[in-house]
């Protein structure tokens, strides 16, 4: 790849170093799906909100059969279309999507059900377009821990609301949450919090040690595990869902 989107606050994108933490921070959530849930190398893929595309690349290489992205923005398909050819691209509603019922073996959207107004229409929108047995997977930053002020952001959940959204048309089957690893909690002990670190000030003025720390952070550098005390000290939220009977889930 031999660009970038432009910088909005709206998504997040490889290759622009002062966004390095956040981009890690997600694509830790899509290498844990491709890399633990088997489904995500078979079948047909949807990727709601697709964003710059890398997490559609990602599913694609882990060998699922095709994978579809979906957004609503020309700018960013295009940019998708060029960064990753062997995406199928749609461009349209994620809360009218116009597949047909049963279109897809797996729906995933991470980091994108917090930008919607709607968000209940688009969760019986992926019930709907899914097969019977087949699997959603949501992310959304956790409203507990996630700093307040995007203004992209129409509603963020904690892991309470985020279960009570999907509840009604699916049957979760795993509550995650992701949070930083041995070295950013190493790093946090001594000089404090990396989030609150970097929204302090401009990336031109941060010190070398965080600047070092943004431009190192990979993947890696975050877990993602079930909490069976709760979920309220995670930094995002991960469900894994399958969806109910149809009669139930209408």
């Amino acid at each position: 790849m031999t660009e970038t989107l432009p910088l909005t606050g709206e998504r997040t994108a490889p290759g622009i170093w002062h966004e390095n933490y956040w981009f890690a921070r997600h694509d830790a959530a899509y290498r844990w799906i491709t890399a633990n849930l088997a489904i995500m190398r078979t079948g047909r893929v949807l990727d709601a909100g697709c964003g710059e595309g890398y997490g559609a690349e990602l599913i694609r290489l882990a060998g699922a059969d095709s994978v579809t992205g979906l957004d609503y923005e020309d700018t960013t398909l295009r940019h998708v279309s060029r960064a990753y050819p062997q995406i199928n691209l749609v461009r349209g509603n994620l809360v009218q999507t116009g597949f047909a019922d049963h279109s897809f073996d797996v729906v995933t959207s991470l980091q994108t059900i917090e930008h919607l107004w709607e968000q209940p229409r688009f969760v019986f929108e992926c019930a709907r377009i899914l097969r019977r047995h087949g699997t959603l997977i949501l992310s959304t930053p956790n409203r507990l821990t996630f700093p307040s002020g995007n203004w992209y952001h129409t509603r963020e959940l904690t892991a309470a609301e985020f279960v009570e959204l999907v509840e009604p048309a699916f049957d979760i089957t795993h509550a995650l949450g992701l949070h930083h690893g041995k070295r950013l909690r190493t790093w946090e002990a001594q000089y404090g919090s990396a989030v609150t670190a970097q929204l302090a000030a401009e990336h031109d003025e941060w010190d070398k040690n965080l600047a070092g720390l943004v431009r190192s952070t990979t993947y890696a550098d975050f877990e993602i595990r079930p909490d069976r005390g709760g979920l309220d000290e995670s930094l995002d939220l991960i469900l894994v869902a399958r969806p109910k009977d149809a009669r139930s889930a209408r």
